[in-house]
């Protein structure tokens, strides 16, 4: 595995609608990129040596998003060898998962939430655990946005760092995610982000949303980031440390510069703290 990113890096997603502007941006308009490796494992062809191409160029950071490290059917192995391979060949800096579900008897093709339970501690932990065995390299698990909760014995950041101790794995602190979930359930985002353990926070994203009329917030990935969350990423840079950030959007995509504009906003930031 090669060398981490530098705490003062911001990032942005790797998506194919992107992929000519990004071979083309400037130097040092960002400072990495992120792909899911389940949409590009197997992939040949023009496509594939574009990314080889970025990869070759730049530090590639990898979220997953099909490993259900939350659910009830065994993890699917040769999944976890075919990323760890594209880990391997592209010289992924970081991998994380979603700290969620996605398969139950089949693809659901969506990150569920899961139990705030000990339980559900227990089970997930002991996945995360499975997966860095087959991975070779830690997990960090992102916390995710979520509209309804199954079951819960315990609040959202206590269940994430229950996690975090039992599976010995980082976190992936998804500001735009704890925004969300504080609007949609009704507690301190400020406070959710103090309770996490900063020793294990390796990297952070940000998103934009969408507000429904009714006050419900839905993570969309889809518009440019609020002020409200720009506000909180700042909060968490002056209480854990800066840390790499990536802008993730993932379509409704402006110009190029645009984007790069958000990207120079986590770096005002990042120099700010």
């Amino acid at each position: 595995m090669s060398a981490t990113l530098p705490a003062h890096s911001a990032g942005l997603g790797l998506r194919r609608a992107l992929l000519d502007e990004l071979i083309e941006a400037p130097a040092g308009a960002f400072d990495f990129l992120e792909c899911a490796p389940d949409n590009w494992i197997g992939v040949g062809g023009a496509l594939g040596e574009r990314l080889a191409r970025l990869s070759a160029r730049h530090p590639l950071s990898c979220h997953g998003l099909s490993l259900s490290l939350g659910g009830p059917d065994p993890l699917d192995l040769e999944l976890l060898r075919q990323t760890r391979a594209f880990l391997d060949r592209h010289r992924a800096v970081l991998y994380s998962e979603h700290l969620s579900y996605c398969a139950a008897g089949g693809h659901l093709y969506d990150l569920l939430p899961l139990p705030f339970t000990e339980e559900a501690v227990r089970h997930v932990a002991a996945r995360i655990r499975q997966a860095q065995d087959v991975l070779g390299r830690r997990i960090a698990i992102e916390n995710v946005s979520t509209y309804a909760i199954p079951a819960a014995e315990m609040d959202e950041a206590t269940f994430v760092r229950a996690v975090l101790e039992d599976a010995d794995c980082d976190l992936l602190l998804d500001v735009n995610n704890v925004y969300v979930n504080a609007a949609n359930h009704g507690f301190d985002a400020h406070a959710y982000i103090a309770a996490m353990p900063a020793a294990r926070i390796v990297a952070y994203h940000v998103a934009g949303h969408y507000d429904e009329p009714d006050g419900l917030k839905i993570d969309t990935h889809g518009t440019a980031v609020k002020d409200a969350v720009w506000e909180l990423l700042g909060f968490a840079y002056a209480t854990h440390g800066v840390r790499p950030t990536l802008l993730e959007r993932d379509f409704h995509f402006p110009p190029l510069p645009v984007l790069l504009d958000e990207v120079a906003r986590i770096r005002a930031l990042q120099a700010a703290a």
